[in-house]
């Protein structure tokens, strides 16, 4: 009896991924074991939607729309607990390092005080560059949006 076509490639890419995995440094084998696991994103997935939500973030602030900062601030926060848990293996394995930093953001939209947003922003955006460096990743660096992506959402707050 012949092996069938999909028997040969699920055994190549056994014997692949294990080699792949004996060839990574033990962190970087860790965290392809980690994205292996059925149903988990790709890590790069959630901290492009986390980019997503931290562009929403500033158009929000900067038109005085807190309801949207407030949602997009927790989505943020989500999607880095999201990455924590999914990713054990990552150096910072909770999200301590950006808890300050959310909690600045959280706390200036919630006062709905502009000039704080502006600097708890900054804040969040050194903490995801700082965590970027830690993984050997510095070349994925963000900044202040100049323009917004997002023409198709409404970002300023209806007058009544």
């Amino acid at each position: 009896m012949r092996p069938k076509p999909i028997t040969l490639l699920l055994a190549a890419a056994l014997i692949c991924g294990g080699a792949l995995a004996a060839a990574l440094p033990p962190a970087a084998a860790q965290q392809a074991a980690d994205a292996v696991k059925p149903g988990n994103p790709r890590l790069a997935d959630l901290m492009e939607a986390a980019q997503g939500r931290h562009i929403k973030l500033w158009f929000a602030g900067i038109t005085g729309n807190w309801k949207l900062a407030a949602y997009q601030t927790k989505q943020i926060k989500t999607r880095l607990q999201d990455a924590a848990s999914l990713y054990q293996s990552l150096p910072v394995n909770d999200i301590t390092t950006m808890a300050k930093p959310i909690d600045a953001v959280t706390a200036a939209v919630a006062a709905q005080d502009s000039k704080a947003f502006v600097k708890a922003y900054g804040e969040l955006t050194k903490g995801c560059n700082s965590c970027h460096s830690e993984l050997k990743l510095g070349f994925v660096e963000l900044k202040t949006p100049a323009m917004n992506p997002f023409s198709d959402q409404v970002f300023e707050v209806k007058k009544k």
